[in-house]
């Protein structure tokens, strides 16, 4: 299982409209994922219910996982968008 550990990069954490963009992007990479807080259950990345349950807050760690065998790219795509707390989904997620 590939997995990427990064710190929610959003100020306001994965809320509303990061979430959305987080989702958007999880359910485009073509991977199942999920994401965890550090030491929490893992949920379906592409729920926005699931990923709002999270209540990540910014600067909070959260792990990105994939048990899919082309998912290394996907994950790191994600992870870079989660960190960097990007505004709009990238072309390239």
């Amino acid at each position: 299982m590939a997995e990427r550990r990064v710190n929610v990069g959003w100020t306001e954490g994965l809320h509303a409209r990061p979430a959305s963009i987080f989702v958007r992007a999880a359910t485009a990479s073509g991977v199942p994922v999920t994401i965890s807080k550090a030491d929490g259950s893992p949920v379906n990345a592409a729920s926005m219910l699931a990923v709002l349950g999270l209540g990540a807050q910014g600067g909070e760690e959260i792990v990105l996982s994939s048990a899919a065998d082309d998912s290394a790219a996907a994950l790191d795509r994600l992870a870079r968008l989660v960190e960097e707390g990007l505004d709009e989904l990238p072309e390239t997620v």
